[in-house]
């Protein structure tokens, strides 16, 4: 399984996320240091109820508590963008 089928696969699960969009922008950063030890940059969405009432820290700890395991040798970065189902435009 790819890198971004992990990534995705470990948010829907450890998350019980509805929507999971999941980029690989690992080429915009060629020759950064992460890049260059394999660890590559990503941007995700994640909509998930579990983050309602929660503050933007709290639902990024959550993101990254749930790809732990690929941290920090399969992803350098990751830019999170986490939603209640509530706040879908």
């Amino acid at each position: 399984m790819d890198r971004v089928h992990r990534i995705e696969s470990l948010l829907r699960t450890k998350l019980s996320a509805t929507t999971v969009e999941v980029e690989d922008d690992s080429a915009s950063h060629a020759g950064h240091a992460g890049a260059r030890s394999g660890g590559g940059h990503f941007n995700v969405t994640v909509v998930a109820a579990c983050f309602t009432g929660m503050a933007t820290l709290e639902r990024h700890r959550a993101v990254y508590d749930a790809v732990d395991e690929m941290l920090p040798t399969e992803i350098h970065a990751l830019a999170v963008r986490a939603l209640s189902p509530d706040e879908i435009r």
